[in-house]
């Protein structure tokens, strides 16, 4: 597994579909600041739309384009035409599948998919928190037309099929997406200091790799810079410089959110765990864990049963 799937899996990105739009003549559609863990997205499937965005700026969306609001940002979906006149009053037909929210009982002029991406919060956001507070992926502009293209093609005929499944299809075509919007954004050359920048350099990339694939290592500096092929001093300064942190700091937070998995997901004792993420000492792997998540292994355990028990 490459590594950016691997930041991926480890976050736990997950795409959910919550209702199309299918909308014409004047609207205004208000979207409050997003709960904590969740970067709603808006895909356009025909037509275009406006969507004012966090410092008042405008966004113009078109067939193809999708907009990501990484941190959850309030936003503002409006009619393309910029005119003056009354809104249209909105409803929602929830009776099939999938809801729609439309204003016209005529053609619609713009078709449009609303969804969200969930995330674990904590040490786990470091992907979240790398990209913008708005990533605009645009058809037109977008190097990797045909998987982006071919994506939405699958979504509209999903879509205009309401076939058997098609919530399961449409929800991982969103998770194509997700991956889809990040390459976009690591082929920009304004990126900040991030994990993800570490991630687009081919050398640098090969250490938080290893890191990924083994964390229970005892990785040094020089370990990993042997595996950047760098010198340590290079690499050390080369991973700071694109990085914004330490090989150090970064392994402990890449060793937390791995536990923070098999502690949800798994049977395995906190001791075993600890093992398996690089800590000899159960003690000091509690006291590490409780100062990244806010809570003691055991307390994360508990909490994280509760929250996906059935009702």
């Amino acid at each position: 597994m490459d590594a950016l799937s691997r930041v991926l899996q480890l976050a736990d990105v997950q795409g959910a579909l919550d209702l199309r739009c299918l909308l014409a003549g004047r609207f205004e559609i208000g979207h409050e600041p997003s709960a904590t863990g969740e970067a709603p997205y808006h895909l356009v499937l025909g037509g275009q739309a406006r969507v004012q965005v966090p410092g008042g700026s405008v966004v113009t969306l078109r067939e193809g384009d999708l907009l990501l609001l990484p941190h959850g940002s309030a936003h503002a979906l409006r009619d393309a035409k910029n005119g003056s006149g009354r809104a249209s009053p909105m409803k929602v037909n929830a009776s099939g599948p999938l809801p729609v929210r439309t204003n016209t009982d005529g053609v619609a002029e713009l078709d449009l998919l609303c969804g969200r991406f969930t995330y674990a919060t904590g040490s786990a956001d470091i992907v979240m928190a790398a990209l913008p507070e708005v990533l605009h992926v645009s058809l037109a502009e977008h190097r990797d037309t045909d998987a982006l293209r071919g994506v939405v093609g699958m979504l509209r005929t999903e879509i205009a099929a309401m076939a058997p499944g098609v919530h399961a299809v449409v929800t991982g075509l969103s998770q194509a997406l997700f991956v889809l919007a990040v390459r976009a954004y690591l082929v920009r050359t304004d990126i900040p200091p991030s994990l993800l920048l570490l991630l687009a350099d081919s050398r640098l990339s090969n250490a938080v790799l290893a890191m990924l694939r083994h964390p229970e290592e005892p990785w040094t500096v020089e370990s990993l810079a042997a595996r950047a092929a760098m010198s340590r001093a290079s690499f050390a300064r080369h991973f700071a410089a694109k990085g914004n942190t330490s090989p150090r700091e970064l392994l402990t937070v890449l060793r937390m959110r791995t536990a923070s998995g098999l502690l949800s997901n798994g049977k395995l004792a906190i001791g075993d765990i600890a093992e398996r993420v690089g800590y000899q000492s159960e003690a000091a792997f509690g006291k590490v864990f409780a100062r990244h998540t806010g809570m003691p292994p055991a307390t994360f355990r508990r909490a994280s049963r509760t929250a996906v028990a059935p009702r």
